[in-house]
C-alpha cells in the first residue's frame, strides 16, 4: 500500500512526461540494445512469478471444490488467462477492473458471513490463546518483514505493470486517482485475508496450505452458491492483478527483446513477438508452479530479487547520472541478477533462512549498484564537480544515510547479524555512498563537449 501510494503522490507526473512504457525500453533507449535485451529478459521472467500468487489462489479453489490435481488446475488457470488476454489484449483488463469492483464487494460479503458462522469473534479468541504467536507481528521474523518493504520502496521506481495501468489513463489525475483507490482497497484485503486466514487455520488447524483451506473452510461453511462467490472473487483477482502481470512481462520480452535483438522490426512484428512472448509466459508460470506451488510468497520476493537486483541501479541512472556507461549498467545487469540466484543457491533456495544469515535481496542489489559504478568509473569519462541543484540533496541524503548506517554497522554488527538486518544495513550504506558519487562525480566536460551536438 505504501508503494502505490508514493508512485501516486511522486511519479506518475514525471514518468508520464518520458513516456515510459518498459522499465526495459527505459533502459534500452539511454544504453543500447544489449542492455535492452538483457534488462527486457530479466523483466519478463519475473512477471510470471507475480502472476503465479493469484493464479495458485484460483487454481486452489478449483482442487478444493472439484478434488482435480493442484497442478492440472494451475495448468488450466494458466491456459484461461492466456485465451482472456490473447482474446482482449490490454484492453480487456481494463474493461473488466470496473466488473471485478463489485466482484469484490459480493466476494468480500460472503466472507464477512462466512466469518461470523463459524468461528465468530469467540473463535479468534480461542485461537489466540492456543497459537498466540499466530496474532504476533513479528512473528515472520523481522528480516522477512523489513524485506518486503524494502523491495516494495526501491520497486517505486520499477513497478512496470504499475505504471502501464497508471500511465494509460486519459490523464496523469485520473491514473493517479486510480491509485488512490487501489490503495483503499489494499486495506480491505489486508483485514480480510488476515481474519479469514485465522478462521480458515482455527476450523482446519490440520491443512497447511492456506490457499487450500479457505475454501475448504468455506465448503464446510457455507451453501455451494456462496463458495461459487467467493471462488469468481479470487477469479477476479487473477483478472485483476494476474493478467496484468503476464501482460506486462509479455510487453518485455516481444517488445523489448524482440526490437534488440530485430532492430528492423515493424510493428505488426513486434505484436506478433508480444503473443508468442505471452505464449511462452503462460508455460513459464505453469512450470513455476509445478516447482514450487505451496510458497507463493517465496515467489514474489525471489521475482524481485531478481527484477530489481538486476534494474534498480540503470534505472536510477538512466534518470539521475549521465556518468554511467553502456558496459557499465550490462555488468549491473548481469552481476545483479546473478548475485541474487547464487545467494538463493548458498542458501539452499531456503523461504526463511538464509546464507549468512542476509536476505538474497539485499546482496543483488549491492552487487547491482557496485558492478555499474566501478565500471563506468573504470571508463574514465568523468571529473569531479561541486553539487548544484538537486544534487545537493543527493548529496545531504547519501552523506546522512552513509554515516547513519555505517556507524549503526561498526556498533551493532553482531545484533544485526544475529536479527538479519547487517546485510540490509551495509546495503543501505552502498546506497548512500552511490548517491554521494552521483552528486559530486559528472561527466567530463570534453566529453559534454564533443557529445553536445548530438
Amino acid at each position: 500500500m505504501s508503494h502505490v501510494l508514493i508512485i501516486a503522490v511522486l511519479l506518475i507526473g514525471p514518468l508520464r512526461k518520458k513516456m515510459m512504457v518498459t522499465v526495459s525500453g527505459l533502459i534500452g533507449d539511454r544504453y543500447g540494445r544489449v542492455a535492452k535485451a538483457i534488462a527486457g529478459g530479466i523483466t519478463a521472467l519475473t512477471f510470471p512469478m507475480w502472476s503465479l500468487a493469484t493464479a495458485l489462489a484460483f487454481a486452489s479453489c478449483i482442487n478444493a471444490i472439484t478434488g482435480l490435481d493442484l497442478m492440472i488446475s494451475v495448468a488450466i488457470t494458466g491456459v484461461l488467462l492466456y485465451v482472456y488476454l490473447v482474446s482482449g489484449g490490454m484492453w480487456s483488463v481494463a474493461f473488466t477492473q470496473t466488473t471485478n469492483f463489485f466482484v469484490y464487494m459480493a466476494m468480500f460479503a460472503v466472507l464477512i458471513y462466512a466469518f461470523f458462522v463459524n468461528p465468530g469473534i469467540e473463535g479468534l479468541r480461542e485461537l489466540a490463546q492456543a497459537r498466540p504467536d499466530m496474532f504476533d507481528p513479528q512473528a515472520v521474523g523481522l528480516q522477512s518483514i523489513l524485506a518486503w518493504f524494502g523491495t516494495f520502496w526501491i520497486n517505486v521506481l520499477l513497478a512496470q505493470a504499475a505504471f502501464q495501468m497508471a500511465l494509460s489513463c486519459k490523464t496523469a489525475e485520473e491514473g493517479r486517482k486510480g491509485l488512490f483507490i487501489a490503495a483503499g482497497f489494499n486495506v480491505i484485503f489486508i483485514v480480510m485475508g488476515v481474519v479469514v486466514g485465522l478462521a480458515a487455520h482455527h476450523v482446519l488447524p490440520d491443512i497447511n496450505r492456506g490457499l487450500v483451506a479457505v475454501p475448504t473452510y468455506l465448503m464446510q461453511n457455507l451453501p455451494a452458491p456462496l463458495v461459487g462467490i467467493f471462488s469468481l472473487g479470487i477469479w477476479a483477482c487473477a483478472l485483476g492483478w494476474g493478467a496484468p502481470c503476464q501482460f506486462s512481462g509479455a510487453t518485455s520480452l516481444g517488445r523489448d527483446v524482440g526490437s534488440a535483438l530485430n532492430p528492423g522490426a515493424t510493428d505488426e512484428q513486434l505484436v506478433r513477438y508480444t503473443r508468442w512472448s505471452l505464449a511462452l509466459l503462460t508455460c513459464l508460470m505453469i512450470l513455476f508452479g509445478f516447482l514450487r506451488s505451496e510458497q507463493t510468497a517465496w515467489w514474489n520476493i525471489f521475482a524481485w530479487t531478481a527484477r530489481n537486483g538486476a534494474t534498480f541501479a540503470p534505472v536510477v541512472a538512466t534518470l539521475f547520472w549521465p556518468v554511467a556507461t553502456r558496459r557499465g549498467v550490462v555488468a549491473a545487469l548481469v552481476a545483479g541478477f546473478g548475485g541474487g540466484l547464487l545467494w538463493n543457491h548458498l542458501g539452499g533456495w531456503a523461504v526463511g533462512s538464509f546464507y549468512l544469515n542476509t536476505h538474497p535481496v539485499w546482496v543483488g542489489m549491492t552487487a547491482n549498484i557496485l558492478a555499474m559504478t566501478l565500471v563506468s568509473l573504470a571508463e574514465g569519462n568523468w571529473e569531479f564537480a561541486p553539487a548544484q541543484d538537486h544534487r545537493r540533496i543527493m548529496s545531504v541524503l547519501g552523506g546522512g544515510m552513509t554515516v547513519c548506517f555505517l556507524g549503526g554497522v561498526l556498533l551493532f554488527s553482531d545484533w544485526m547479524y544475529a536479527t538479519g538486518l547487517l546485510g540490509m544495513f551495509l546495503f543501505l550504506v552502498i546506497l548512500g555512498l552511490w548517491l554521494l558519487s552521483m552528486a559530486y562525480i559528472v561527466p567530463a566536460r570534453r566529453t559534454s563537449e564533443v557529445m553536445s551536438p548530438a
